[in-house]
């Protein structure tokens, strides 16, 4: 909030404070508060392009953790679904081979001279 002075018979108040300060005759009133309040709004610019940037690399890095995340996770579903694959193939050929077997032993006991 920037303060306001307003000056009136050789004394100065501060508007936000209404607190009297004795100013001689011969005080000048330089436009002091102007450049200050140039600078202020200067800073404030430099400060609202640092947390820009800052909230930008946040985003990023936040974006690069996630994305890492949802590689490996896939990589690791990719895995299992795999391993699962390959047991649940092991499985079937195992079956089809007994039961294959248990058929041709079937067929060669009725084939079988007697």
């Amino acid at each position: 909030m920037k303060k306001m002075l307003a000056v009136g018979s050789g004394i100065l108040f501060a508007a936000a404070g209404l607190l009297p300060v004795a100013v001689s005759a011969h005080t000048t009133i330089h436009p002091a508060s102007w450049r200050s309040t140039q600078e202020t709004a200067k800073q404030d610019t430099k400060d609202a392009g640092s947390d820009v940037k800052d909230a930008a690399k946040k985003t990023g890095s936040a974006t690069k953790k996630g994305a890492k995340t949802a590689g490996t996770d896939t990589k690791n579903a990719a895995k299992k679904t795999g391993s699962a694959t390959k047991t649940g193939t092991k499985k079937v050929v195992n079956k089809t081979a007994s039961k294959t077997a248990e058929g041709a032993d079937k067929v060669e006991d009725k084939t079988a001279p007697k």
